[in-house]
């Protein structure tokens, strides 16, 4: 039961990081790289983002060690999503859910100076 417990305290310190995002992070390797990351999450979990309206923008379905998940800002068509805020729903079965609020305001590409 202490478990459990410790499990529900611990979907207190899930974060997307950086938030807000402004136009990089750290984990990025290049300009036409996007990334942040989700931390502090459980072993099996299920991520959903979804922009203001309610409409799913990606979800990814978390089984492993790792204790963190990328995103690369690209919804499930591959596209690179609009700046604004998101919701992040983590439904964590057996030990409960967590919702974030996430703002990412994104750079444009310019290909002529890279």
């Amino acid at each position: 039961k202490n478990d459990n417990l410790t499990a529900k305290d611990a979907l207190n310190l899930i974060r997307v990081v950086p938030n807000p995002y402004y136009g990089f992070s750290g984990y990025e390797k290049s300009q036409l790289d996007y990334k942040v990351k989700i931390t502090n999450l459980p072993q099996a979990c299920t991520i959903s983002i979804y922009n203001v309206g309610g409409t799913l923008i990606r979800r990814f379905k978390k089984d492993s060690p790792l204790s963190y998940q990328d995103w690369d800002l690209k919804n499930e068509y591959g596209i690179t999503i609009a700046s604004g805020v998101y919701i992040v729903h983590i439904n964590a079965p057996g030990i409960g859910e967590k919702i974030l609020k996430w703002f990412g305001a994104l750079r444009p590409i310019d290909l002529n100076n890279f």
